[in-house]
């Protein structure tokens, strides 16, 4: 299928999602906030891809939101509430473009060259692991224009750096450069170009789909949940986790395929049910 913003491709059971709108520094139209999650979705339901990599292309990874997103909104003059009410709706479904990174069975690595600004930084924090060029940066933008970040960043930067560092980053919208960025934990990698940092983060996605992609799914369910909820709550749900879905056959082809020195085949996850059968 073709996508104004993405281009799409699976090999090797790695799902690579690009950016493809340097030339507007692939600024996050309409188009962009339906396309997205229609992907990410579509390829965890498959169950044949194992670890999805997002990159871009260009100058920048993302110079956020486009105004064009709120500029033509219907409905202007009906009553007060109710169109409040349905711009929460419209804030809504711009979260879940971001949520469903973190809702994915598959762990979901990103990829930042140049500018990572506000809906850039909703984007990343989301995924499951972020990396860089060293020219990167990263700006929680939407400070500097006078609104609330609202569609991830607030709540989930604080996750992947230490609260005094998101706040700051919050409250400034100053740039925080690659370096820094991986100093506190932000970024996991470092690479010279855009080049080495595709090339190097695709690499990190075929050893994770080297593994268990049940294995890889029960580990990124319950961190997520151990993240939201505490160690005693993390603990409960990860013994019902295993309850059901610790079964011997991987683990028995860990064993196997050590033993006999060969690549692991463990069996894809089955497609998500579409419906009543």
């Amino acid at each position: 299928m073709a996508y104004r913003c993405f281009d799409v491709d699976i090999t090797d059971q790695v799902a690579h999602v690009r950016l493809n709108r340097p030339d507007e520094l692939n600024t996050m139209v309409p188009e962009f906030w339906r396309e997205l999650p229609e992907i990410v979705t579509g390829i965890s339901d498959a169950g044949d891809a194992r670890v999805l990599v997002i990159s871009s292309t260009g100058k920048h990874f993302s110079a956020g939101m486009d105004l064009s997103v709120f500029t033509s909104q219907p409905d202007a003059d009906a009553e007060p509430g109710r169109r409040h009410a349905r711009l929460r709706s419209l804030v809504g479904r711009l979260q879940w473009t971001f949520t469903s990174l973190e809702q994915a069975r598959m762990p979901v690595l990103v990829a930042v060259q140049g500018g990572c600004i506000g809906g850039g930084v909703d984007l990343a924090t989301a995924a499951d692991c972020r990396y860089a060029s060293r020219d990167a940066f990263f700006s929680v933008q939407e400070i500097n224009v006078g609104m609330t970040a609202d569609v991830g960043t607030l709540q989930r930067l604080g996750t992947c750096v230490p609260q005094g560092v998101a706040r700051e980053m919050a409250f400034t919208g100053r740039r925080m450069p690659a370096e820094r960025a991986y100093e506190v934990g932000l970024v996991q990698g470092l690479y010279d170009d855009h080049d080495s940092l595709v090339a190097g983060v695709l690499e990190t996605a075929r050893e994770l789909a080297a593994k268990s992609p049940l294995a890889m799914w029960g580990t990124k369910v319950s961190m997520n949940y151990a993240r939201d909820h505490g160690v005693t709550a993390g603990l409960e749900q990860i013994a019902t986790w295993q309850a059901g879905m610790f079964q011997p056959a991987d683990l028995m082809e860990s064993f196997t395929s050590k033993m006999d020195k060969r690549p692991a085949a463990y069996a894809d996850l089955l497609p998500e049910p579409s419906g009543i059968e």
